[in-house]
């Protein structure tokens, strides 16, 4: 009789188990169904000109090519605070870099970027979190931008095209999120960051970029401060 009321015991310990996992496995379902639900719909396929324009009116205006990964969190967590400048290590078409960043296996992403010939690509919407840094806490603060390289290795050198669009795009992005001065200070407290603050087995930016990075945050503070000396810093969001 004990060792039959042991056997039960046993399968009903194991019995309430399974109960348990099973409720377990519907709370995470229910969880993923519901991130799901919040991509929006204008996420992972081809915009009518109406929709690129909405797009590109809660972005930068500077944008050339729109394809909206869903490799996001939407939205942010935090107000855009810094920038952080990536290379994509090669030479990749922002046609191509976007069909990337649609690939739920690669899981990275980045807000914007700009090939070789400074043409501009928004894959992330400002508004919500791109997965770029390997670091969620700089990701949802930052604006993050990837910029093509026209040498493979070495320094990873990136074109003039390239470079002159990027001081464009951050100086728009300051402007419109009430960064009033982009500073670089070698680690992750300016409001200029790299990706290999947040990664230690990785160059991104590489040599070229890295070492412009003063220079970068010197060109656009200067373009931020001549706004304010022609009068139109009033039109800057304030940052909260």
């Amino acid at each position: 009789m004990l060792k039959k009321k042991s056997i039960d015991d046993k399968y009903g310990s194991i019995w309430v188990l399974f109960k348990i996992l099973c409720a377990l496995t519907g709370v995470i379902m229910a969880a993923g169904i519901l991130s799901v639900s919040k991509v929006p719909d204008i996420v992972g396929r081809r915009l009518t000109e109406e929709e690129k324009a909405q797009v590109i009116g809660r972005n930068s205006p500077l944008i050339d090519y729109i394809f909206l990964s869903p490799i996001a969190d939407f939205p942010r967590k935090s107000p855009v605070r810094k920038i952080t400048i990536h290379h994509m290590a090669d030479d990749i078409g922002l046609e191509r870099l976007g069909e990337v960043f649609a690939e739920q296996d690669r899981r990275a992403s980045a807000n914007y970027a700009i090939d070789r010939e400074g043409r501009i690509a928004l894959y992330v919407e400002e508004g919500n979190r791109a997965w770029t840094s390997s670091s969620p806490e700089n990701d949802h603060q930052a604006v993050t931008i990837e910029v093509a390289n026209d040498e493979i290795g070495g320094n990873w050198h990136v074109s003039d095209a390239s470079y002159e669009a990027l001081l464009d795009l951050c100086t728009d992005i300051c402007r419109r999120n009430g960064i009033r001065e982009l500073t670089f200070t070698g680690d992750d407290k300016g409001s200029l960051t790299i990706h290999k603050m947040f990664r230690q087995d990785t160059e991104c930016p590489g040599p070229y970029l890295e070492g412009r990075m003063p220079e970068i945050a010197k060109a656009v503070t200067q373009r931020l401060h001549e706004d304010s000396r022609e009068g139109t810093s009033s039109d800057l969001p304030v940052k909260k």
